[in-house]
């Protein structure tokens, strides 16, 4: 496999093309805008060719012309298998457990994998607010496994204490007598490495790095006491067949990467 040097890449270029390996053998997947996004179209064109991208706007089997702007942009139903309303979305495709994979983005994460997509700081005088939830909390509760890509990787976004929980995983739902349908956060991928965990009961791992970054940076840069695998990978950079069908054929437009 050719790679390109690591100073060419782009950290949305990185985190794109390392998510997407991350879809090979999956079949559907609910993914949300941005980075998810990106690395869904390209995991149709290598690791995942059969795969099946569930929107959050009812849009299922989504063969976009070019990459939508946002979830309401009409260019998602073209080309598409189905569009659902909310019920029929939430209520038999979420609920139903038909979603291998939920692909979420997130502000902030602690070691259960529990998100924030709320506030930062304060909630009733936060230092930022957030978009919130949309359906992340139905992403979480009924997909198989969920994903998450977060484009910083530091004590603040990795963080012992959520400053607000948007949406809680299985092992904080189970404390509060709810039983979710799936494992929760199974992967996340970050510009520094790969953290991963099973399912319940778990804290998340580190399991590998990307090119030229060290274990040690990678738990000085996480705000809690972040166990490591037994063997931590290094992670293949990019190829240039990778970064040329996200470039060329993903997103040409640059909606998302930058």
């Amino acid at each position: 496999m050719t790679t390109t040097a690591p100073g060419t890449v782009t950290s949305s270029e990185l985190l794109s093309v390392v998510a997407s390996r991350e879809l090979a053998a999956r079949r559907t997947v609910f993914a949300g805008i941005g980075l998810p996004t990106l690395a869904t179209e390209l995991a149709r064109l290598t690791v995942a060719p059969r795969i099946e991208v569930v929107y959050e706007s009812g849009v299922c089997g989504a063969h976009p012309s070019h990459l939508p702007e946002t979830i309401a942009d009409a260019v998602i139903v073209s080309g598409a298998e189905a569009v659902l309303s909310m019920p029929a979305l939430f209520g038999c495709v979420l609920q139903g457990g038909h979603i291998d994979v939920g692909f979420l983005g997130a502000a902030q994460i602690d070691r259960w994998g529990n998100l924030n997509t709320s506030v930062i700081g304060d909630w009733t005088s936060p230092t930022v607010r957030l978009p919130g939830s949309g359906g992340a909390i139905e992403v979480m509760a009924n997909s198989r496994e969920v994903f998450v890509v977060m484009r910083r990787h530091n004590p603040r976004s990795f963080t012992g204490t959520l400053d607000f929980c948007t949406t809680p995983g299985p092992d904080r739902a189970l404390a509060e007598g709810i039983r979710p349908l799936g494992a929760g956060v199974t992967r996340v991928i970050t510009e520094l490495g790969i953290l991963a965990r099973s399912g319940v009961g778990e804290e998340l791992r580190l399991v590998a790095v990307q090119p030229g970054v060290t274990v040690n940076q990678v738990r000085e840069a996480t705000g809690w006491d972040l166990r490591v695998a037994d063997t931590v990978e290094t992670v293949p950079p990019p190829s240039e067949a990778e970064l040329r069908l996200l470039r060329e054929d993903v997103d040409p437009d640059r909606v998302y990467l930058r």
